[in-house]
């Protein structure tokens, strides 16, 4: 079963620290998918990840950039998985038994599920998602932002 990582976004917010997780995935040679719920926020991922540093991007594509089993870093609001990506990232709220239920979706390595602290919905719902994985059978681990904004496993 996929190891599923709950990071729970207080200090800095997801376009903070999404990319800097996507950096250290492709430096271990991994592949990614970043599963949104939304049209809206693949478009805005999608410019993050060109934009937000000056000096590089993350290279990345969606199914409308033709070629996704290529693509480093796969954008998605679905459960494909072109690139047989070796984790995967859930923002949004984006739901994660259905995808690790079937193996041509799951991630080889890891499930990530990042949740926004600060949103009055997001924490419930990761609660759930949380229940439903542990049922499931999952190994789960919570990790939170410190001070500096460095990730520490709680649970």
């Amino acid at each position: 079963m996929t190891d599923v990582w709950f990071y729970h976004l207080q200090r800095r917010p997801l376009e903070s620290a999404l990319p800097k997780l996507l950096e250290l995935s492709l430096a271990r040679g991994w592949r990614v998918v970043v599963q949104a719920t939304s049209e809206r926020r693949l478009e805005a991922l999608d410019d993050l990840l060109w934009s937000y540093s000056p000096e590089s991007f993350l290279p990345h594509g969606a199914q409308k950039d033709g070629d996704p089993e290529s693509q480093p870093i796969f954008l998605t609001i679905g459960p494909d998985n072109p690139n047989r990506a070796h984790v995967r990232f859930f923002v949004e709220n984006a739901e994660l038994s259905p995808v690790l239920a079937d193996a041509r979706s799951a991630p080889e390595e890891r499930a990530i599920l990042m949740f926004d602290g600060n949103d009055e919905a997001a924490a419930p719902a990761a609660r759930e998602q949380w229940r439903r994985l542990k049922t499931e059978g999952h190994t789960l681990s919570y990790w939170r932002q410190s001070e500096e904004g460095k990730w520490e496993k709680q649970a």
